[in-house]
């Protein structure tokens, strides 16, 4: 089970769809949470013990039910016909449908660009890429566990940050600039595979091979920093 499978307590969905409305005027603000208690009937003491990091909590909320929503969707997706990189292109695109209003997520970048809350925006785009990889079916379990989510998780921030911009029907800019990024990503695995193939480069990659065989990847789904065998 992934950390986006995990179900929320309902007080706090409560909590959340109420500050939705609060957040494109007071952004992810204590102001927002105040007023999204008073709305959903809950007294303030109480939202505060359910949601601990108040409207930064439940920012993350509605990031990781995005999470949820592209989880179920590319498990129910038909990948049979696809290629490999375009079954990574699809499964962004199906991240991008879950995406709340631009104005939730334009403050929610804003947020967790914020140092107090760097760490945790850090954790929820790994977390999006570990989803996403666990969805399509990844059994990797060694370095390239970490590589794979690192990877995807630069892809899926610009594609955030170019999608905020995009005014283009249906996100269909947003949609193309996935397709080159991927494009772009499968070239370089491509060059990196040739690099372990040379007969020149062969002492530099037997000796990264030799630096990096023993890491693996997280015994728990979703953990970090993972184990060394």
């Amino acid at each position: 089970m992934t950390r986006s499978d995990i179900p929320a307590d309902p007080a706090a969905i409560r909590l959340l769809d109420a500050i939705r409305a609060h957040v494109p005027f007071d952004g992810w603000s204590d102001a927002a949470f105040r007023a999204a208690a008073r709305d959903a009937g809950i007294p303030l003491p109480e939202a505060r013990a359910l949601v601990p990091k108040g409207a930064a909590g439940l920012a993350a909320l509605l990031h990781r039910q995005g999470d949820a929503q592209a989880s179920h969707a590319i498990r129910e997706a038909d990948f049979a016909a696809m290629k490999y990189s375009d079954r990574v292109a699809h499964a962004l695109k199906l991240r991008l449908d879950a995406m709340p209003g631009r104005e939730e997520v334009r403050r929610s970048t804003a947020l967790f660009a914020l140092p107090q809350h760097a760490g945790e925006g850090a954790a929820l785009i790994w977390g999006t890429a570990d989803t996403i990889w666990s969805a399509l079916g990844d059994t990797s379990d060694d370095v390239n566990w970490y590589s794979k989510r690192a990877t995807l998780s630069a892809v899926w921030s610009s594609t955030v940050l170019y999608w905020l911009g995009d005014d283009s029907p249906g996100a269909a800019e947003t949609r193309a600039f996935i397709d080159r990024r991927i494009a772009g990503v499968m070239q370089i695995e491509g060059a990196k595979a040739k690099a372990r193939n040379s007969a020149l480069l062969r002492p530099v990659t037997g000796a990264l091979g030799l630096l990096t065989r023993n890491i693996r990847a997280p015994r728990q789904p979703g953990g970090l920093p993972g184990r060394w065998t």
